[in-house]
């Protein structure tokens, strides 16, 4: 999701800042080199997901992303894609920014992580009107209070979005890719120390998210909860293999419970 803003490694930063606190480097966590080789998706596939265009507000377009339904009236996403003055809202679309029902966010809808730009808290809510449930527009489950530790390690999950092509073309309808959760000291091996919040998935064969994706879900296969949103990949390329980043969902709990009400058994 070539989310314009840096994401910034354990300290807070502005985009323009240059200190780093990890031996994670704050260009390989750039969401601007943030699906590749994935498959598209079929009509009621990724029911929860949303097209977010964001725009100033003379309606000038500024970048995509992805969000999660998670209630009637709340819609989960990265807070970089909360760095602009307006966002329209596309629920139930195949084709990118072209869903209904469909609307426009504006800043005062929008809940940023007060700790955010810290590298792991890069999650937002959106404030939606009431929408009704159907077969192509739904919620996707949070995680449990019972999952609240639970890492997910070696699970198979699905990520969606309308983020880069292999071919760099962004695309135009649905894409998901299926990946394999893996353990952060794995993945500490490519981006140095990682905060518990992120967790990380393996790239194999060029399949990955990539630019355009950020905010979209990753959802597991064998029960379907949302394990996390994606956040970062490696400023090698989407197509390197190097793991792909995302925020930990069972981390944010808490934080998403006060700010919605949204309770978690």
């Amino acid at each position: 999701m070539n989310a314009y803003a840096q994401v910034l490694l354990l300290a807070l930063a502005c985009a323009a800042a240059s200190a780093n606190q990890t031996t994670s480097t704050d260009e390989e966590h750039n969401p601007s080199n943030i699906i590749a080789n994935g498959y598209a998706a079929y009509q009621g596939k990724a029911p929860y997901i949303v097209s977010l265009l964001l725009q100033n507000y003379d309606e000038t377009p500024v970048d995509i992303c992805s969000g999660v339904i998670i209630s009637y009236d709340y819609v989960l996403t990265a807070a970089q894609c909360l760095r602009t003055e307006v966002v329209e809202v596309h629920f139930g679309a195949i084709s990118r920014g072209n869903g209904q029902p469909n609307f426009k966010a504006y800043e005062y809808d929008f809940i940023r992580h007060e700790n955010w730009p810290i590298f792991g808290y890069d999650i937002g809510l959106i404030r939606t009107p009431y929408v009704e449930f159907s077969a192509t527009v739904n919620k996707i489950n949070l995680p449990r209070l019972s999952q609240k530790n639970e890492r997910f390690e070696n699970w198979w999950a699905t990520a969606c979005g309308w983020g880069k092509l292999a071919n760099g073309q962004t695309a135009d309808r649905l894409q998901c890719v299926d990946l394999q959760i893996i353990t952060n000291n794995e993945c500490y091996e490519s981006y140095g120390v990682l905060p518990s919040s992120i967790v990380c998935a393996r790239t194999t064969s060029g399949k990955s998210t990539c630019s355009g994706d950020t905010g979209g879900p990753l959802v597991a296969h064998d029960e379907p909860v949302l394990v996390g949103l994606t956040s970062f990949n490696s400023a090698d390329g989407c197509t390197f293999g190097k793991p792909a980043g995302f925020i930990r969902i069972t981390s944010h709990l808490d934080w998403i419970q006060s700010n919605t009400g949204i309770s978690y058994e």
